[in-house]
């Protein structure tokens, strides 16, 4: 199984994973998004929330979780695609699949030290902010590199 490969988890091994290592003592971080053009403002992103703890884990909202959210012609790129992308980032510790248009449950599972997102968000705005904080976790808002986003790479 090639390295890459090792990194993609269904949600339950994102779960355990994140358990067994804050119980390690580590700091695990987790993002998500849909990555649909894997972009230098998305490597960017990832970069500095990887720098906020021990481990990055991102979960990817599947392909119809991104026509629902982007509607049609979207992704314009497969799941098995994006997660490949992440997966072979030197700085994602793991990548996982959700097909919910809200990731506030995938976060309720995983349980992270840190929930971080891009600057296009505000905090009031991050789901799963909530559950992050009820449990004395925090989120982080990385800022946004302009010029770089999805939706002005294919011109919508």
């Amino acid at each position: 199984m090639s390295t890459y490969a090792q990194k993609i988890l269904t949600r339950g091994e994102l779960a355990t994973q994140c358990r067994m290592r804050r119980e390690r003592g580590e700091r695990v971080v987790f993002t998500n998004g849909c990555f649909d053009i894997l972009h230098r403002g998305h490597e960017e992103m990832l970069r500095a929330a990887r720098a906020l703890g021990d481990c990055l884990m991102v979960g990817l909202n599947g392909d119809e979780s991104v026509r629902g959210l982007k509607g049609v012609g979207r992704p314009v790129n497969g799941q098995a695609r994006r997660l490949r992308q992440l997966a072979e980032l030197e700085y994602v510790t793991y990548v996982g699949l959700f097909d919910e248009l809200s990731v506030e449950h995938l976060v309720a599972e995983v349980k992270p030290d840190v929930l971080v997102k891009g600057g296009d968000y505000a905090l009031r705005e991050v789901v799963g902010r909530d559950v992050v904080e009820s449990y004395g976790g925090r989120v982080v808002i990385v800022p946004f590199l302009a010029g770089y986003s999805t939706t002005c790479l294919i011109g919508q």
